[in-house]
């Protein structure tokens, strides 16, 4: 269990909560953690101040924000997770003291509430459980896993009929309440003879979201 830090630490960084921190909270967690959401509410120091190195080990662990796929393995629309310049920018405020700053620098807005995914709509849904090779091609706009619980791992990769090998996906060690519809910035087109490879716990399965 996750329990909040307090303590006077010795601050030795010019980043602050007020000008930096809280931009990256507003950004990619309040959503969630803001009063009636379905997380505690960080939408203040007063509020996040407690829980700095709490939040520290869970953004280094890619665990917080949920997203699921593991960046660098696909590349898709919505894609919520910390860049690893914002990783380095929170980890650097928590190990120089976590200062809040001036309060007159703070964002004027706080964004709303998170908002449900929606699924993606295409014509033709090919399920995978462990490997298919295609017997015609297809343009695959999204992926979607299903399966999965808690905690688990699914990895997907496609190898063409030239040898080359496109990676799909890799959910890895991840949330439930992350899973939804997964769509590529750019369609994959995957040729005919292409086997799709898909590793995951039994009962897993991924599904080819296609034109």
């Amino acid at each position: 269990m996750v329990t909040p830090a307090f303590g006077h630490d010795i601050v030795t960084t010019k980043l602050t909560w007020t000008q930096e921190v809280s931009r990256l909270v507003y950004k990619h967690c309040v959503s969630c953690h803001r009063e009636g959401g379905r997380a505690f509410s960080l939408t203040t120091y007063a509020e996040a101040r407690p829980w700095a190195k709490a939040i520290r080990d869970e953004v280094l662990g890619r665990r917080m924000p949920p997203w699921g796929p593991v960046k660098g393995v696909g590349e898709f629309h919505d894609d919520a997770s910390l860049s690893l310049p914002e990783i380095d920018m929170f980890v650097a405020w928590v190990e120089g003291g976590a200062p809040e700053g001036d309060p007159a620098l703070l964002p004027s807005h706080v964004p709303g509430a998170a908002t449900t995914p929606v699924a993606l709509s295409t014509r033709r849904v090919v399920d995978v459980a462990t490997s298919l090779t295609l017997s015609s091609p297809l343009t695959v706009q999204g992926l979607r896993p299903a399966g999965l619980q808690d905690r688990q791992s699914l990895e997907a990769w496609a190898t063409k009929p030239d040898g080359s090998v496109e990676r799909l996906i890799w959910l890895r060690d991840v949330r439930t309440m992350a899973l939804r519809d997964y769509r590529f910035r750019t369609p994959v087109r995957l040729p005919r003879g292409t086997s799709v490879q898909v590793t995951g716990p039994s009962g897993s399965s991924l599904k080819l979201l296609c034109d």
